[in-house]
């Protein structure tokens, strides 16, 4: 911590509190912009309340998320209580709904609590020379613009300058917000959709010509990079000074992670400490990547897929384990919209599964230890597949066993029924070989794919164990002994220890992670099996499905461009019965919105 920020006994002038929200509403005109308020109590009076482009970190006090969000600071009023004596800080904050934390900070209603962390970062100053005092016949010397939820800083800024000493840009997708305290010489709206002011971008009302013309002498400015980009450029042209807000994400708030750093002229700076306001002359703007355009209003996106020869509507599938044999969530979503289903992993004998807790849940996520029960493949032939079938979605028998007869017979039953295609779970123990996992080594899973191809003539999709020392080698072994697809990841061995008893929560000790926490594991696997896939002969190249973790849309989407033909959800249905829904509408709005005709065109593109 710097000297400047520690009073004369060292404490801390920054505070960490919990607050009660006093207001939170949508702001008018607006559809995901909210306005949140609320009082910090000081408990020193050398605490500081925020200068204008600073942020907080903004967490609900019960919370799923595990980091604060950096907001900016959009008004803030200072007094003192009358009955404590203590300095209260009342603060405002403009807030975008669009992930997770943004999405719970504004769901928040008066009288909740609300963690916060502040006031963190450089904000805005103004230099000796520039002038507040604007003469006779002249515009001012500064020039402020805001674009979208970033005008909330820098309208904090303009309210601590003397009224109509600047004049005041400010661009938004359609109608205005956050400028009831600006009190600008001029104040220039520009709308994407025309419905406010002038109709395009800040570039349709700020350009060189106009800042020669009216003399500025300084910008300050806060929104999309693509804006703040374009900003330095002028600033450049014109020979003015300009000063940018920046963001990033963050987790710390403070310096100390090294985790929000952008690239300066000077090497990487942080945009907590150094920032978030930084001389645009000094930062380092990539290109901005190029977008598609959107699909005609009455075009449709493609959503088929094919796996294996066998076309499904959509790529989302209900995973095995989680859905049972299709009938278990009827009534609650409507099954019929997915593009498959995989039943419960069976066996050739029934299995009444592991003894003990079976169940629990963690951070973002559950251990299980289910233990394979099943009814065994001739009950399921006999008892569940005609429902199964009759079902829209495709099909999908999980096929398990323990030894390489019990897998070839449970295959062979399979491939005379109608069943579309088999799912081959190989992270089943094999106890011919003391107990480890068919799926953990390539040769072992080579020989089980070969024995079961051998039993049908079924459509195989052969699903590989995350705790294999090294996946793809057992990806590619299984594409080599015929497996027609691969999907992955199955659960992540995990424990958990009852602290009461000092004992192994499972009698198994070992049971299976699954849920969001496992997500980035599940997808940098599938990320290195398409990227070893894509570089063998086309024989070689086997469609994928993915999953792991996946609970929206967007981390299908993200599946989808690591290479993922399909992808599978699991426990996210246990919170969301309607979450494969969700998804499959999220994927066609991604596809119609950002010009994706067929799900194909999605596959692999982040691939190398």
């Amino acid at each position: 911590m710097d000297k400047a920020e520690i009073d004369a006994a060292g404490h801390g002038l920054q505070y960490f509190c919990k607050c009660i929200v006093s207001k939170s509403t949508l702001v008018k005109g607006q559809s995901d912009v909210y306005l949140l308020e609320t009082d910090a109590i000081l408990p020193r009076p050398e605490q500081l309340a925020p200068k204008p482009g600073q942020f907080y970190l903004l967490r609900r006090a019960v919370s799923s998320v595990e980091y604060g969000r950096p907001i900016s600071v959009y008004h803030c009023d200072v007094h003192i209580d009358a009955q404590t004596g203590l300095k209260v800080v009342k603060l405002q904050f403009l807030i975008l709904r669009k992930g997770r934390g943004t999405h719970e900070l504004t769901s928040l209603l008066p009288g909740d609590e609300l963690q916060i962390i502040g006031p963190l970062g450089t904000g805005f100053s103004l230099p000796d020379d520039i002038q507040t005092v604007r003469k006779p016949g002249l515009s001012p010397e500064i020039c402020i613009a805001g674009g979208g939820i970033g005008v909330a800083p820098v309208a904090f800024f303009a309210e601590s300058l003397p009224d109509k000493s600047y004049d005041f840009f400010a661009s938004f997708k359609g109608a205005s917000y956050g400028l009831s305290n600006v009190r600008a010489d001029s104040l220039s709206i520009t709308t994407e959709d025309g419905s406010e002011g002038i109709r395009g971008m800040l570039n349709a009302a700020l350009t060189a010509d106009l800042i020669r013309e009216r003399g500025y002498k300084i910008i300050f400015a806060c929104g999309p990079l693509p804006m703040l980009a374009y900003l330095k450029e002028l600033a450049a042209q014109t020979g003015v000074r300009c000063y940018v807000s920046m963001e990033a994400r963050m987790l710390c708030g403070v310096g100390a992670c090294l985790g929000c750093t952008i690239p300066t002229a000077g090497g990487n700076a942080r945009v907590c400490k150094d920032g978030p306001v930084f001389d645009a002359e000094d930062l380092i703007f990539d290109k901005p990547a190029t977008r598609r355009k959107p699909l005609p209003i009455d075009y449709m996106p493609d959503l088929t897929v094919r796996i294996a020869g066998v076309k499904f509507s959509n790529p989302v599938m209900a995973a095995s384990g989680t859905f049972g044999f299709g009938q278990n969530y009827r009534g609650m979503e409507n099954v019929d919209v997915l593009g498959g289903i995989v039943g419960k992993g069976v066996t050739l004998e029934p299995r009444l599964g592991n003894s003990g807790q079976r169940i629990i849940e963690v951070a973002s996520g559950n251990i299980n230890s289910i233990g394979l029960q099943n009814p065994g493949v001739r009950a399921f032939i006999k008892d569940e597949l005609p429902a199964m079938l009759r079902l829209r979605p495709v099909a999908i028998a999980n096929l398990a066993g323990s030894d390489l007869e019990s897998y070839t017979e449970g295959a062979a039953l399979l491939d005379a029924t109608d069943i579309p295609m088999i799912e081959l779970n190989i992270s089943c123990p094999n106890v011919k070989a003391g107990g480890q996992a068919w799926g953990l080594d390539p040769d072992k899973a080579a020989s089980c794919v070969a024995a079961v191809r051998e039993a049908t003539k079924k459509p195989l999709m052969v699903k590989l164990s995350p705790n294999a020392p090294d996946i793809v080698a057992v990806a590619l072994a299984c594409v080599d002994a015929g497996a027609d697809a691969l999907s992955l990841i199955n659960t992540i061995s995990a424990v958990s220890i009852d602290i009461e008893r000092g004992r192994p929560v499972f009698d198994n000790v070992r049971a299976g992670l699954c849920g969001p926490a496992i997500k980035p594991i599940a997808l940098r696997m599938v990320y290195d099996v398409a990227a070893a896939l894509r570089s063998q002969p086309s024989a070689r190249q086997v469609p994928l499905v993915g999953m792991g973790g996946i609970s929206c849309w967007q981390d299908a989407v993200e599946f989808i461009m690591a290479g993922a033909n399909a992808v599978q959800v699991g426990s996210a249905k246990f919170a969301n019965p309607h979450v494969m829904e969700e998804i499959i509408s999220g994927i066609a709005w991604f596809m119609k919105t950002h010009g994706y005709r067929t799900v194909d065109e999605m596959v692999g593109l982040a691939l190398p």
